[in-house]
């Protein structure tokens, strides 16, 4: 993460959104839980514009959000909440873009660069309620990248990163939006996680074995039909699992008709990010996701988007 080197007055935030691609061991057998594997990209994002000000003022989207943000990043860094701060772009929140992450770090990012503090995500991550299960988020904020995440411990500090290769650029990653649901979020999610089975332990090595054997292997030698197979039995495995809680392998209904139209298509990689209800299916260049997009033709309310994978993280700029 790049910051400014002299203490600004006024600064500039822009942080990538983030895909889950799963969860590596939601047994938790061998004493962590979760891990995960994800990828920034490079849209959606946060843009927003910080200064301090006479008090706290917010302009434009998740104003309630962000005034919450400041509170709890002023009340860790022993700091005055009066900033004025500007919304400039906003990620889609309960997508599976990791907005609220994303949205959190950002702000907390720019209040500490305002006051010449050092700042570290994972230091804040109890403050700003971020981290509880899934590391990528954090990591997307400092390295962008592909991230591998071993999970949280007894000791509930964030989960560490165990691994992070850089996406290719060629590759795309063709974004599929329902803009008119949300996934599970909230009360509903931590419900999700109480109340579903416990995770397969020998699924849960499968999983495990994958990222390591394949995934990480495929990604390191740009070998997209390895990386994307393997991403695809990922997600058949956790979202079946988590079928129960948001209604099929997929959140959304009109999501998953597309999902199933580009397998056809001998895609090898797709799926849902997170609870969803945002898919992706990977490509390997800007010409086949195009066509790609073409193919599939209007489709109601969905929106499709072509990505690149983001290999830094978030910039704090002064203006």
């Amino acid at each position: 993460m790049e910051v400014p080197e002299f203490l600004p007055s006024r600064v500039r935030v822009k942080a990538p959104a983030r895909l889950h691609f799963g969860f590596l061991d939601l047994h938790g057998g061998l004493g962590r839980r979760f891990g995960s594997i994800g990828v920034a990209v490079d849209t959606p994002a946060v843009g927003l514009v910080a200064e301090r000000a006479g008090a706290l003022a917010v302009e434009g989207q998740e104003a309630e959000r962000v005034r919450g943000y400041v509170h709890a990043a002023a009340g860790h860094l022993g700091l005055s909440s009066d900033l004025a701060i500007r919304i400039e772009e906003a990620i889609p929140p309960h997508a599976g873009f990791g907005s609220g992450t994303q949205l959190a770090l950002s702000v907390a990012a720019a209040l500490a660069a305002l006051h010449g503090r050092p700042f570290a995500p994972a230091d804040f991550a109890d403050a700003l309620d971020r981290g509880n299960r899934s590391g990528v988020g954090l990591a997307a904020f400092t390295q962008g990248g592909v991230i591998v995440d071993g999970g949280r411990d007894a000791g509930g500090a964030p989960p560490p990163v165990v691994a992070r290769l850089p996406y290719p650029e060629a590759w795309r990653i063709i974004l599929i939006l329902d803009e008119g649901m949300t996934g599970v979020h909230g009360s509903r999610e931590v419900e999700a996680f109480r109340d579903l089975p416990r995770f397969p332990e020998d699924q849960a090595a499968e999983i495990c074995r994958i990222v390591l054997m394949q995934v990480l292997p495929a990604l390191a030698t740009a070998e997209l039909e390895g990386f994307g197979s393997g991403i695809s039995r990922i997600q058949r495995l956790i979202g079946d699992h988590f079928a129960p809680h948001q209604g099929g392998r997929y959140a959304s209904p009109r999501v998953a008709e597309a999902l199933y139209a580009i397998a056809a298509k001998g895609i090898a990689g797709y799926g849902q990010s997170s609870w969803g209800p945002t898919g992706f299916a990977l490509v390997a260049s800007e010409a086949q996701a195009q066509a790609l997009v073409a193919e599939l033709g209007p489709r109601g309310p969905l929106r499709f988007v072509v990505a690149r994978g983001r290999n830094s993280g978030a910039t704090v700029t002064s203006l």
